[in-house]
């Protein structure tokens, strides 16, 4: 599934190309200009795609927000939503991977943050504190979770879809960094992951945790 705007500006570039190659036939210096042109629209058609896919169904799993690579597992302090320490799962994304992002738990979304900071490489340790993001908390009656999408040296464009008090269910897609390169994931710090650094993952595929459930008003007060 591809957004109306992205096939519009994927579908503007097609006639465009298709415009220089007819006279580009008669003029050998405009084949360079075409054949440019035709590489760039196939290179953002593939950027952009955005797969279906068959999601687990098995109850008390965390799955992964985004496709990508894990570059950093660590416990530290998220004051926005979690209020307290948790662990944060880093997920590098390459040009290469779906940009588009997941639900990583069914629940309510009760808080929703942007923030337009700077637009260091995503892999800089500082990035998660300081490049503009965007961040969305889902509760349930499991517990709560924080996805944080963070722009890179080469993104400078992010999408969140979903609204503060709209119900999500896990997979469904919350939004896009576009050209972008890093997902934040916070949970609760006594889920037990099932994820190691290094790994390679699939948003709404990978399993990054078995949850240890908890009750109502604890899962409340964390968003507090």
């Amino acid at each position: 599934m591809i957004s109306g705007f992205i096939m519009t500006f994927i579908s503007w570039n097609s006639l465009f190309a298709i415009h220089i190659w007819t006279p580009a036939i008669f003029r050998n210096w405009m084949i360079l200009p075409a054949v440019t042109l035709t590489l760039l629209t196939c290179f953002i058609f593939f950027f952009f795609r955005d797969p279906e896919r068959q999601f687990l169904t098995e109850e008390g799993v965390l799955l992964s927000p985004g496709d990508g690579k894990i570059i950093d597992i660590q416990e530290v302090d998220e004051l926005s939503f979690l209020a307290g320490r948790c662990q944060r799962i880093t997920i590098f994304l390459s040009i290469f991977n779906v940009h588009v992002q997941r639900a990583p738990i069914s629940g309510k979304v009760a808080h929703r943050q942007y923030y337009p900071g700077k637009y260091m490489l995503a892999w800089n340790p500082k990035a998660s504190e300081e490049n503009e993001q965007s961040s969305l908390g889902i509760i349930n009656q499991e517990g709560s979770v924080l996805v944080r999408q963070i722009a890179g040296f080469i993104a400078r464009r992010i999408v969140t879809y979903p609204k503060k008090g709209t119900e999500v269910k896990i997979g469904d897609r919350i939004g896009i960094i576009k050209f972008g390169s890093r997902v934040d994931l916070f949970i609760p710090i006594e889920w037990n992951l099932l994820c190691s650094i290094g790994d390679k993952v699939l948003g709404g595929i990978t399993i990054f945790a078995h949850i240890n459930k908890r009750t109502s008003n604890q899962a409340e007060s964390s968003q507090a």
